[in-house]
């Protein structure tokens, strides 16, 4: 039954936190609370501290989703949270005096977390106390000299008992065995501890009892009451008539923490009125503790307090004790010591990782949360201030929103391409001076997105080709980067689709959807096409796969494969064609020229002419760049009638290709002349029967004309009359064909323009010359041989001979095929007397037109 009520008042006073506790919970709503439990000390292991899930209004599936647990804590290894039930129970006995010493209420705290979202609860444990301890004094003897002569009232400050239990279960009287000398006096301290005092009652003498023994009992107040005793023996000395007294009751001292040994804090200072030895003082501490009695000491002659131990500003804020003066005669005095411990920083900031998560993706919002931590630090004042930052320049920040926790978060978005991992160092400073700081940490990796579509390093790609290539060569190899990894970095090559030239590009060229290789999937050929362009596409293999386009062009790049093509003069097996020189012809004089071309591109189309073979006695040269045949010396009667000059037409490709084409000059200054060789020229060359045939016909209509010549004459006049009509109202082309617009730059040997080249004779001077004439009105003269020698002439428009008198000039015309299939040059002829202009075929003997 004495137990029955103070246990009745630790459930009330349990039952009252609970409700406080959930009163709180309400009041803060539940993001976070705090709850207070109050249990005795020694509870056994397992026992229910209380109901957490209940109390703070918390399902056990949120629990267990939460991942509750308890954190950041000195003394969480007492307690222990059953996430299964929702309880928190005893994990390790309690013992409150270890736990808390003399401090009261005893109470230890700790924060449980959850997560998803995150819940923080502080919860309070108090401790109460149990009175598991009797009071217990230091020694078990005290030895005490008491003169005789003591004075009534005299003091004897006895040795105090310790009793760990705190409140009802402290300390609570001491008892003095009855005796006739002595009653006892009980006094309480500043910091609530008690003492006692004798008190001298009744003069002592040493004769009647020169000893005495008394008991001194500590009583607490627990439920079954716990004491303890101490024997006190009384020496009756002589007679000391004067106690030693001390300049001031209390002394007051300050010493900061971790102070060395021996450090000086306060210097007592008792004086005694006796003489010689009972005058002599020694000095010692009284009533202390523990705890004090190995951080301080005093030097029992000069009375000097100093330090002996370790001063913990953490553990100890001031101590608080008695100093005795005590003479020869064993006359005392006490005086109150005050001692201020000054804190000191010597403790840097803690830093615990309450959760941390890694890898965090690219694509994160700038917000997102990394880490949780908490900050403590045990010092106080200004010294337990801190503050934390992120030490280097990365793309995070830290905020706080409860007491002690730091959220670590992103400042900006992400990019891995960047940085694909961070080490992101935290620290924590204090405010003491000088400042002591904590650094942790943290390797955060980031993960990749798809974000960056393959890149090609260069906006078009170039590459060449010779013609005539082998199907499936490798022309280029396109490189493209994708600064993703993994999957979202594996590029493939794709062609478009597109045509080229009317096929579509595959057949082509192929790309390597692996290695970005591109092949020709078949021979080009320069002539036909020079250039392809087309587009390769890059994609990643990220979902959604990106991509990215580029142009590539190749160029065909020409080879000599074609030779050299003579558009003029056109050589044919059916007729032979003879340019005519006059014997009087000045040195230079234009005889014709050779136009040619080559199909091929750059210096495989630079075109150059040579004679290959010339006669005896050089009459003529080729222009190397131009193609132009002229002579180099005057004509001389040793030269023949008949020339022929072989033009070979050479590329400067490597190696060069050529064409060779036959000239057939005729010097002569009358057709009856060219005639009399004309025999000669047709042995040259092999001619077909059809030729044979028109110069037997040609011969027949000669002997005819000679003999039946009135015949003739009428037959001429009526031919001429129907022949003026037919060429009037017809379009037959009487005009040769000359290939257009043959450019004439250097090395080309080519005409951009038109030229026509006529050999031009008179009758009587038999001087040749070269005449330019306009396009206007023209007469087109047509000679056949008859046996008389006499030409036929033809007007097809209005004669010149009316105009003006002025040389005849040769305008570039548009070119005709001649119905023989021919190519025959144009000739005019002038106003001039008896002046004509010839060309004449040697084949038929007949003037070409």
């Amino acid at each position: 039954m004495a137990f029955k009520q103070p246990l009745c008042k630790w459930r009330l006073l349990f039952e009252y936190h609970r409700v406080m506790a959930i009163f709180f919970l309400c009041l803060f709503n539940v993001v976070s609370a705090q709850i207070r439990y109050s249990i005795p000390e020694e509870m056994k292991k397992g026992s229910l501290i209380g109901n957490v899930a209940q109390d703070l209004g918390l399902d056990l599936k949120r629990l267990r989703s939460g991942r509750a647990r308890i954190v950041t804590g000195e003394n969480i290894h007492y307690t222990e949270l059953k996430t299964d039930k929702g309880i928190l129970v005893v994990n390790e006995r309690i013992d409150r005096e270890q736990l808390c010493g003399d401090v009261t209420p005893c109470s230890f705290s700790f924060e449980m977390i959850l997560e998803n979202p995150m819940e923080l609860h502080h919860i309070t444990i108090e401790v109460l106390d149990v009175n598991d301890h009797p009071p217990v004094f230091k020694k078990s003897d005290i030895m005490l000299d008491i003169s005789e002569s003591a004075n009534l009232g005299a003091r004897f400050v006895l040795d105090n008992a310790e009793d760990p239990d705190v409140g009802s279960n402290g300390l609570q009287n001491y008892v003095l065995t009855p005796n006739d000398n002595f009653v006892l006096k009980q006094h309480v301290n500043p910091d609530g501890s008690k003492y006692a005092e004798m008190v001298l009652q009744r003069q002592l003498d040493r004769e009647q009892a020169p000893n005495l023994s008394l008991k001194l009992i500590a009583v607490d107040g627990g439920n079954p009451q716990r004491s303890g005793s101490v024997n006190i023996n009384i020496i009756v000395l002589d007679a000391n008539d004067n106690a030693p007294v001390f300049n001031q009751s209390v002394y007051k001292g300050t010493v900061i923490e971790n102070a060395a040994k021996g450090t000086h804090i306060v210097t007592v200072n008792a004086t005694d009125a006796d003489s010689g030895t009972h005058s002599y003082i020694t000095y010692s501490m009284s009533n202390l503790k523990s705890n004090i009695a190995d951080l301080l000491t005093i030097d029992q002659i000069s009375g000097v307090l100093s330090v002996s131990g370790q001063i913990d500003f953490e553990k100890d804020k001031k101590f608080e004790l008695r100093i005795d003066a005590k003479d020869q005669g064993g006359l005392t005095d006490s005086s109150k010591v005050i001692i201020e411990v000054s804190d000191v920083n010597d403790n840097a900031p803690t830093i615990s990782v309450m959760s941390f998560t890694s890898p965090v993706s690219e694509d994160s919002p700038p917000g997102t949360t990394v880490g949780i931590i908490n900050v403590k630090d045990l010092d106080s004042g200004d010294n337990g201030q801190v503050n934390c930052r992120i030490e280097q320049n990365a793309p995070f920040k830290i905020k706080s929103n409860l007491k002690n926790y730091y959220t670590l978060v992103t400042d900006t978005v992400l990019d891995r391409e960047s940085a694909t991992e961070y080490n992101i160092t935290v620290v924590a400073t204090d405010a003491g001076i000088p400042p002591l700081s904590t650094k942790r940490t943290f390797h955060l990796k980031v993960s990749d997105v798809n974000d960056n579509a393959p890149v090609f390093s260069q906006r078009v790609y170039s590459a060449s080709i010779v013609e005539n290539n082998s199907p499936g060569v490798s022309v280029l190899i396109l490189v493209a980067k994708d600064p993703d990894e993994n999957q979202n970095a594996r590029i493939s090559y794709i062609l478009e689709d597109t045509n080229i030239g009317g096929s579509p590009v595959s057949h082509s060229v192929s790309v390597n959807a692996e290695s970005g290789v591109i092949h020709a999937t078949r021979s080009f050929d320069y002539e036909q096409i020079k250039e392809l362009s087309f587009v390769v596409k890059a994609q990643d293999g990220g979902s959604p796969p990106l991509s990215s386009n580029v142009t590539v062009k190749v160029l065909i790049q020409d080879q000599n494969d074609n030779p050299p093509q003579v558009l003029y003069p056109v050589q044919t097996g059916g007729s032979l064609v003879a340019e005519m020189v006059p014997r009087s012809a000045d040195v230079g004089y234009l005889v014709t020229k050779v136009v040619a071309v080559d199909v091929d591109s750059g210096q495989n189309a630079w075109l150059s002419y040579k004679l290959q073979k010339a006669t005896d006695r050089a009459l003529f040269e080729v222009g190397s760049q131009n193609g132009e045949i002229r002579t180099i010396r005057q004509v001389t009667d040793k030269d023949a009638v008949k020339q022929r000059l072989t033009v070979i037409v050479e590329d400067n490709g490597q190696p060069s290709r050529s064409a060779t084409v036959v000239v057939n000059v005729a010097v002569a200054d009358s057709f009856p002349e060219v005639l009399s060789e004309f025999t000669d020229f047709t042995h040259d060359k092999e001619y077909n029967d059809n030729l044979t045939f028109y110069l037997v016909l040609a011969l027949a209509v000669v002997s005819f004309l000679f003999i039946t010549c009135l015949v003739v004459i009428i037959s001429v006049k009526i031919y001429r009359w129907r022949q003026s009509r037919v060429l009037y109202h017809s379009n037959l082309p009487v005009i040769p064909y000359y290939p257009p617009r043959y450019s004439d730059t250097l090395g080309t040997g080519t005409l951009q323009h038109v030229y026509n080249y006529e050999v031009c004779r008179t009758t009587d001077s038999r001087k040749s010359d070269c005449k330019f004439g306009r396009a206007g009105s023209q007469n087109v003269l047509i000679m056949e041989p008859s046996s008389t020698g006499t030409m036929q002439r033809m007007q097809s428009e209005k004669s010149i001979l009316d105009e003006p008198d002025s040389p005849l000039e040769v305008s570039p015309v548009t070119s005709h095929h001649s119905t023989s299939g021919d190519v025959l040059p144009k000739f005019h002829i002038s106003k001039m007397m008896n002046r004509w202009c010839e060309r004449f075929d040697l084949n038929t003997g007949a003037i070409v037109k």
